[in-house]
């Protein structure tokens, strides 16, 4: 494909769809325990911190191979890494549908999130090597806008498909679409030939660790980690029980339409967060700014569901799925704080921390919700009110301390030097 002058209905076919419908997947597979959780402990025995260590599992694989992801795109290119990848989602699936116990489905679920870590970021390299740059946050948004789609089909339409295959054959069926996500990126998707010198491997980790080591990568990074481990792991897991044992709503299928809101919501946010910030960009208001503020806003969503859970709990956990999409915006936020040759390694520098935090903050928050005795119907509501509350807490401290942190982006840094 001629990369100075691509068609538009090209970069379409070739490009944006088939890195979009690989991410629809990754967040299908992300949030599908919300909806299969009861079958899981009813054929399996699972206790709240299984199900909490199972969906979590996913995020640990996911960030154990976010540095050398990094280097391997600027390296190897998208198409190739990320084809090779969906063979890896596809196997982790047949592997969940075949397990019998609770470490073959956490080794199954490590696979699938090792086979889509480079959902997001393979699409984002993609996107700079063939789209003009004014148009790479519109097409970014888009392709958010595709994983928002895929936590929409993790809800209703995962718990119609339930009454038609078992939650193992739906896994069947979810490895034949790793497998055509793998065709499509090998077939259709340009080659990328890297040019000029790429230096050594050891050059390339050096500067992930000048990333890691840096202050202003810390500022941001408590709050986006413990934002994501909110967001992520009630869309993933969380919302499902707590609506059951909190908010009272015992049918799976009402469950599951409340799910469809949250995430319909969610792509909204996704789809709208890119224009929002811009708008209030042009305003005097940058990135960051906007960014805490939805943030703030977040967190207190997260408190009214921890501390004054309503009879109706669509209107916050609605509120929960838009205010959530919002805080992508850390992530320009982040990576222009860095040259632009660091731009992969930042993002997947960015995505370790969020995972790891993700993988122990999950499986915590597991182990806090079963403290309490069970009850007939499932966990106890103090143990959500703990572990939602906790969260609420954390994020205000992390949010205090990206206000009062003195830590500047490396690029002004620089640039004083210079002057």
């Amino acid at each position: 494909m001629n990369r100075d002058s691509p068609g538009a209905l090209q970069l379409l076919l070739r490009v944006f769809l088939p890195f979009a419908f690989v991410y629809f997947l990754s967040y299908i597979m992300r949030g599908v325990n919300a909806v299969i959780f009861p079958y899981l402990e009813r054929d399996l025995s699972l206790t709240a911190a299984d199900l909490g260590l199972l969906t979590s599992a996913f995020f640990l694989f996911f960030a154990i191979c976010q540095p050398l992801l990094g280097v391997a795109l600027d390296r190897y290119g998208p198409r190739r890494l990320q084809a090779a990848l969906m063979m890896v989602a596809a196997l982790g699936s047949m592997l969940f549908a075949l397990a019998t116990s609770l470490p073959q489905l956490v080794l199954a679920r490590g696979l699938i999130g090792l086979g889509f870590a480079g959902g997001l970021m393979a699409a984002m390299k993609a996107i700079t090597l063939w789209y003009p740059v004014r148009r790479w946050g519109l097409v970014t948004g888009f392709h958010m806008m595709a994983g928002g789609l895929g936590s929409m089909a993790a809800t209703l339409p995962v718990e119609w498909s339930l009454s038609a295959v078992s939650w193992q054959g739906l896994f069947f069926w979810l490895a034949g679409f790793s497998l055509f996500g793998a065709v499509l990126l090998h077939l259709a998707v340009p080659e990328y030939v890297p040019s000029g010198n790429r230096g050594s491997w050891v050059d390339q980790f050096r500067i992930t660790g000048v990333i890691l080591t840096d202050g202003f990568y810390w500022r941001i990074q408590p709050l986006q980690c413990l934002q994501q481990l909110a967001f992520i792991g009630c869309i993933s897991l969380w919302m499902g029980p707590w609506l059951r044992d909190v908010g009272g709503i015992t049918d799976k299928a009402a469950r599951a339409d409340i799910l469809l809101y949250a995430t319909a919501a969610m792509t909204l946010g996704f789809a709208v967060s890119g224009l929002i910030a811009d708008f209030l960009r042009h305003r005097g208001v940058g990135n960051l700014a906007s960014s805490n503020i939805a943030s703030l806003l977040f967190a207190l969503v997260m408190g009214w569901l921890a501390f004054l859970p309503p009879a109706n709990p669509i209107l916050p956990w609605m509120l929960f799925g838009f205010l959530g999409a919002y805080p992508i915006q850390y992530y320009p936020v982040v990576m222009s704080a860095f040259p632009p040759d660091f731009a992969g390694r930042v993002s997947t520098s960015v995505n370790l921390l969020v995972f790891l935090v993700i993988f122990v903050g999950q499986w915590a928050m597991g182990k806090v919700v079963e403290m309490w005795p069970a009850t007939a119907t499932g966990y106890a509501r103090d143990g959500y009110t703990w572990a939602f509350g906790a969260l609420f807490i954390l994020q205000l401290v992390a949010l205090a301390w990206v206000l009062v942190s003195p830590a500047r982006p490396l690029t002004q840094r620089a640039q004083a030097a210079a002057g």
